[in-house]
């Protein structure tokens, strides 16, 4: 029988962003992120919606279909 932490290693894998901050105002960043594995791209107007970003990343990662308001395009689309 396997252990519960062997079963959350598995499924928690390393996620890989790349965020470009294009301005900063009103003490929050405006940028675009990318998730490289998953190759999808999203424009975030707050340090919020980043982390709500990155969130949602790890749930889609982790199979976890829970309805999440951050809004992911494919990157071919994005471009």
């Amino acid at each position: 029988m396997s252990r519960p932490e062997e079963a959350n290693k598995s499924q928690n894998k390393d996620l890989v962003f790349f965020i470009r901050v294009q301005y900063r105002q009103n003490s929050s960043w405006q940028g675009t992120i990318q998730w490289m594995d998953g190759k999808k791209t999203a424009i975030f107007r707050s340090t919020l919606e980043l982390g709500n970003l990155i969130n949602d990343a790890k749930k889609q990662n982790s199979g976890d279909q829970a309805k999440t308001k951050a809004k992911w395009e494919d990157q071919e689309s994005a471009s």
